[in-house]
């Protein structure tokens, strides 16, 4: 059987943020595309996402910035605490750091569903065809076939594709045809994600990291204003331990907040107590903090890779969302500019490969945390009394500008 919806430029595979921005991006330049998503429907899903300005300048090219600063919180200001809540260093961010773009915490399904809605409204109802997992492709000089099967597990229509994009996330189908040996990395790092209604934070426009990943580390924003009435927030929150005797977490797996209390039930502080904020969370999630060493190769003939299939990376510095609108932007340029040809997908490959694999090395080695590591290291895990008698604001400041170099949204 033969895909019966007509005939594409672009067939993607994935209707996550790097698919759906991608398939607007081509329609805008005349390039015929559709979709298609193992999932049998699309719903909203997930937790909190910070938009940074490089992203935001992505998502305005879209039409999408005005709504998404209406569903979430401009912030304001970044902060890093030690995990006996004092503060190691701060900055202003977003707008107030003289970005072009805001920067956003929203819920991450916001900005999916408003992809799509785009989406569905520009290309039609029948851009994205759901329930569709790929089990194989076959690659000739006329194209390729792709071969899916349903939820179900029966056999779906093959779909003959000009080129191919493969969108489909960190456990990429299409990437794995390529590279079937290929494991994910865990490093040891485990995560858990919770929302909770809560009063606001330092004022309610703080993006916070407190602790380190070799003690327990928090990562706490806000994403959402007057929850319900209440006048409560929606704070996402994430923590982490790096432990090489922990086993690796499961995936989407529902958290216990009492698996939490051992590391972070003591942190009370004068502004925040976070074993309230674990215990009054509506949802937690568990996950493995997982990467994938970068590749020499993302595209083969007729087909490339894009977002997390491209360069899967720790969720570091909110940065895999960002990577990805930027892949489907230029991705979406060189087809235009060179038409719909495997010389497009290699001019697109030239100018995303090396910048998103120093991404990749970047969280792993030097994230925008290595501010609290640092002064872990020099204070020996101990409170200080004055942060300047152990390492310079400038220093600080220097650590922060180096990973906003290399992630791509340094000022100009």
């Amino acid at each position: 059987m033969n895909d019966l919806l007509g005939e594409s430029e672009v067939t993607i595979v994935g209707a996550g943020i790097a698919g759906l921005a991608l398939a607007i991006h081509l329609h805008r330049r005349g390039i015929i595309c559709r979709i298609y998503e193992q999932a049998p429907e699309l719903r909203e899903l997930g937790v909190g996402i910070t938009i940074l300005p490089h992203a935001m300048r992505e998502l305005a090219e879209l039409g999408l910035q005005d709504l998404l600063l209406k569903e979430g919180i401009e912030t304001a200001d970044s902060r890093f605490f030690n995990r006996f809540g004092q503060l190691i260093y701060g900055e202003p961010r977003g707008l107030a750091a003289g970005y072009a773009h805001p920067e956003v915490g929203v819920r991450r399904a916001k900005v999916h569903s408003a992809l799509l809605a785009i989406v569905r409204k520009e290309i039609g109802p029948e851009a994205v065809v759901t329930d569709r997992r790929l089990v194989s492709l076959e690659q000739t000089s006329s194209g390729t076939t792709l071969s899916f099967v349903t939820a179900a597990g029966t056999l779906a229509p093959t779909v003959q594709a000009q080129l191919v994009i493969g969108c489909d996330g960190v456990n990429s189908n299409v990437r794995r045809q390529f590279y079937p040996e290929e494991k994910l990395a865990f490093a040891g790092i485990n995560t858990w994600r919770g929302i909770t209604r809560f009063p606001a934070i330092l004022g309610g426009r703080t993006y916070l990291r407190i602790g380190s990943i070799r003690t327990g580390k928090m990562v706490i924003y806000p994403i959402a204003d007057d929850i319900d009435g209440s006048g409560l927030q929606l704070i996402n929150w994430v923590a982490e331990i790096q432990d090489d005797e922990m086993k690796m977490n499961d995936w989407n797996k529902a958290g216990d907040p009492a698996a939490l209390m051992p590391l972070f039930g003591n942190w009370k502080f004068d502004w925040l107590d976070v074993r309230s904020l674990i215990t009054n969370a509506d949802t937690i999630l568990e996950y493995p903090m997982v990467d994938k060493d970068p590749i020499d190769l993302w595209s083969f003939d007729n087909l490339t890779l894009a977002g997390d299939a491209a360069h899967p990376m720790y969720p570091r510095g909110s940065n895999g969302a960002a990577q990805a609108l930027i892949d489907a932007r230029v991705l979406a340029e060189c087809l235009r500019e060179v038409g719909t040809s495997p010389e497009a997908l290699q001019r697109y490959e030239s100018q995303r490969r090396p910048a998103t694999s120093a991404v990749v090395r970047a969280n792993r080695a030097a994230p925008p945390d290595i501010i609290n590591i640092r002064v872990e290291e020099l204070t020996g895990d101990r409170p200080f009394s004055n942060i300047d008698d152990v390492i310079s604001q400038e220093e600080l400041r220097n650590l922060s500008d180096s990973y906003k170099i290399i992630a791509g949204f340094a000022k100009a």
